[in-house]
């Protein structure tokens, strides 16, 4: 390794004094101006992993649903999934440390991970639409030259078209061409392939209108446009031209806000979709005739793909396992209507991606959506090789059919990572195939009212959960006194736990009313500030 290389580039991207940042689920998130030593550094990291796996490794620079000020980095590991635990801990350590350590640091994680230095390395680079975007990709590439990296440079797009390309690029190819053509034909084919399958064809236009939160997600969708068929007509809003990316609109805004993007005029009963920033989450949405406006997150989405699989599931008679992995944050109803009338196992685990899609991969069929409209549906690959060999081989109609849908299901789903194009052609198909409007698709169940808090602490550390982040186990007494507060309102149920990234308590809650989950919100919201160790003036209601 050349040293007088790494110190002389270093000194070109310096780490601003008493800065540090934690690697997490996101990546590394912040203002753009405190990242440039950020992404150096990681470039460099994608090298060491890429020689420890010998495989390539992704890099997006993208900050997702955050303002346009601020800016992210992730590294994407072989399969497209998120970067393996025990390498976020490195990310951290490389991230914090002091110039003069740089060169011992990177010894060590050599040393931890067991690199062989005189591998080849190759990284792929994409990055989103922020206007600091650009020169922070330039960045990861110095880091990767000064360790003699291959890379390609990707240039412009979505989060989850970069999971796609490296996993097509580690796997040979058998998952796609890793080419954003390559993308655009695969889901293309596999979306046309489905919807032909459609009897009753329902309308003969499917129009949807799209708020791409001023981000990548426009840009893509125009370059796919030519792809889609005739009857699939998308008209894109906040394409990025005028305003600023995620400002009043995207996917995370309607969801927090329950409320229509700014910039997209909405006719009633008309079927509308938002990307986030980096278009990796989809939530849908239409106004009734009365005004009102309806959200279908992603619990209903996840809802609505599993009672579709469940049903070709069945008709292929196979001995397939079919469950969903949710969060505590998924809407009690979501939980009900899953166990109780589609009779599917449902299985919490903590917040964060990496938690949901590890689960989902224990099953033949694991279908995981965060209510935020981030997920995506895993095959497993005796599931999809059975599945494929139906389709070659069984000689009853509807056995062959179903298998047939199957099969392009896999085709079409982004099994790397939730991917907003993506799922938004899976529900298109189904509302395609099933005959259903987005009323009724909303009609499966109706979600329980709740309220999202959070309250400031000196230490969010001094909160320790359990059970998927369900019950608190500290501070003493917290668990108990959320307990009794629930017991006071019906179908009620409340939780806490501490930001991943800043000092800050998370509270949710639910109940039989809006009014009692918003009491019963801030209930517990005072039990945290007094046993917890709240900062200023206590929760006001």
């Amino acid at each position: 390794m050349d040293f007088e290389a790494l110190r002389k580039y270093s000194a070109l991207h310096p780490k601003p004094a008493g800065l540090a940042l934690q690697y997490g689920t996101a990546g590394f998130r912040s203002k753009a101006e405190q990242l440039d030593h950020i992404v150096f550094r990681m470039g460099l990291l994608a090298i060491l992993r890429s020689k420890a796996v010998t495989a390539t490794i992704g890099i997006m620079v993208t900050a997702s649903h955050n303002p346009e000020e601020d800016n992210g980095v992730k590294l994407i590991d072989p399969l497209g999934e998120m970067l393996h635990p025990s390498w976020e801990e490195y990310a951290t350590q490389l991230a914090n440390a002091e110039e003069q350590d740089l060169q011992k640091v990177i010894t060590e994680i050599c040393q931890k991970a067991a690199v062989n230095l005189y591998k080849d390395a190759s990284v792929f680079i994409g990055r989103d639409t922020r206007p600091s975007s650009e020169k922070l990709s330039q960045s990861v590439i110095d880091g990767i030259q000064v360790l003699g990296g291959q890379y390609h440079d990707y240039g412009l797009v979505t989060t989850p078209q970069l999971h796609y390309m490296v996993c097509c690029q580690n796997t040979q190819e058998q998952y796609g061409k890793a080419t954003l053509e390559g993308y655009y034909e695969k889901l293309s084919k596999a979306f046309m392939e489905l919807i032909k399958q459609s009897h009753c064809s329902g309308e003969s236009q499917r129009h949807l209108k799209i708020d791409c939160a001023n981000g990548i997600g426009a840009l893509k969708l125009s370059e796919m446009k030519p792809y889609f068929p005739p009857e699939v007509v998308i008209h894109i809003y906040n394409d990025g031209t005028k305003e600023k990316l995620n400002h009043l609109c995207g996917a995370d805004f309607v969801k927090v806000h329950q409320k229509p993007p700014g910039g997209l005029d909405m006719k009633p009963n008309e079927r509308c979709c938002s990307f986030d920033g980096d278009a990796d989450r989809i939530v849908y949405y239409y106004k009734d005739t009365a005004g009102h406006f309806h959200l279908i997150d992603g619990d209903k989405i996840g809802t609505l793909i599993s009672i579709f699989l469940k049903e070709l599931l069945a008709k292929v008679k196979q001995d397939f396992k079919l469950a969903v992995v949710q969060t505590a944050y998924a809407n009690g109803n979501s939980t009900r209507y899953l166990q109780e009338t589609l009779k599917v196992p449902v299985h919490c685990v903590k917040t964060g991606v990496k938690h949901l899609h590890h689960k989902a991969q224990e099953f033949d069929v694991g279908v995981y959506f965060e209510a935020n409209g981030h997920g995506t549906v895993l095959f497993s690959k005796t599931a999809e090789t059975k599945i494929r060999q139906l389709v070659k081989e069984e000689k009853d109609d509807e056995e062959r059919e179903a298998a047939k849908m199957l099969e392009n299901v896999i085709d079409l789903i982004n099994q790397t990572v939730g991917d907003a194009v993506s799922d938004m052609l899976v529900i298109e198909a189904i509302l395609a195939l099933k005959g259903l409007t987005v009323q009724q698709w909303d009609a499966l169940y109706t979600d329980l009212p709740n309220r999202l808090l959070k309250v400031q602490v000196a230490d969010r550390r001094v909160i320790d959960t359990t059970d998927a982040e369900r019950r608190a186990l500290t501070p003493p007494g917290l668990q108990e006194k959320i307990d009794a507060l629930v017991k006071k309102y019906k179908l009620s149920r409340a939780f806490v736990r501490p930001s991943g990234t800043e000092d800050v308590v998370r509270i949710y809650a639910e109940a039989d009313t809006q009014e009692n989950a918003d009491e019963l919100a801030h209930e517990v919201s005072l039990a945290v500030f007094y046993l917890a160790g709240g900062k200023g003036a206590p929760p006001q209601p």
